[in-house]
């Protein structure tokens, strides 16, 4: 049986997205700790005495066809900077979702996300033959919200008491989504984004 999807490495010009491995944690614990990002309640990065069961996990979605992990290293430094993955994967539907998105805060607000978003996008679309990628967040996530709007997502809804943080607080989640028929428009957007119009 062909599965849908399979470890693949996704490069760009700025970042490479590499199949994420055990032997990325002490990597992926130092990106985090650019900005001690694990300290954003609303996000789930985590702290380095927990990246390991972090990458563990991940691992375990990936063996089961639920999510595809990467991850994500700057080509200018060859330093591991962040992470992101495809989960909530339906392959009867032809649908993934893309997030679990994190950079370190020396390479937030540069052409990475961009870019990455753009190969991930790319594969799904192009490879993979998704009907459709969605984007998730967190209510209180303001940044997130506005850099997924400005991918040229559209906004689907907000489910209401969706999940239970850690912490025990309710987390109103936002749903994003890019349609098969989207596609072309917003390729040619990330492209000139990117400045490769």
């Amino acid at each position: 049986m062909t599965r849908f999807i399979e470890p693949v490495t996704l490069e760009g010009e700025f970042g490479l997205l590499e199949p994420l491995e055990l032997g990325h944690e002490d990597a992926l614990a130092a990106a985090a700790a650019d900005g001690e990002l694990w300290s954003l309640w609303y996000t789930s990065v985590p702290r380095p005495e927990a990246t390991r069961r972090y990458i563990e996990t991940a691992l375990a979605m990936r063996a089961h066809q639920h999510a595809l992990p990467f991850a994500v290293r700057h080509k200018g430094s060859g330093a591991i900077v962040g992470s992101t993955r495809y989960f909530n994967v339906e392959p009867d539907h032809r649908r993934l979702e893309i997030g679990h998105t994190w950079y370190a805060k020396s390479v937030q607000r540069t052409g990475l996300n961009t870019e990455c978003k753009l190969l991930l996008l790319t594969h799904a679309f192009e490879t993979l033959g998704c009907i459709a990628v969605e984007f998730r967040t967190h209510w209180m996530n303001h940044a997130s919200r506005t850099a997924i709007a400005r991918l040229g997502a559209k906004q689907d809804g907000v489910l209401r008491s969706h999940q239970i943080a850690p912490d025990g607080s309710l987390r109103d989640t936002v749903v994003f989504s890019i349609i098969a028929s989207e596609w072309p428009a917003v390729r040619r957007h990330l492209l000139h984004k990117l400045g490769r119009t």
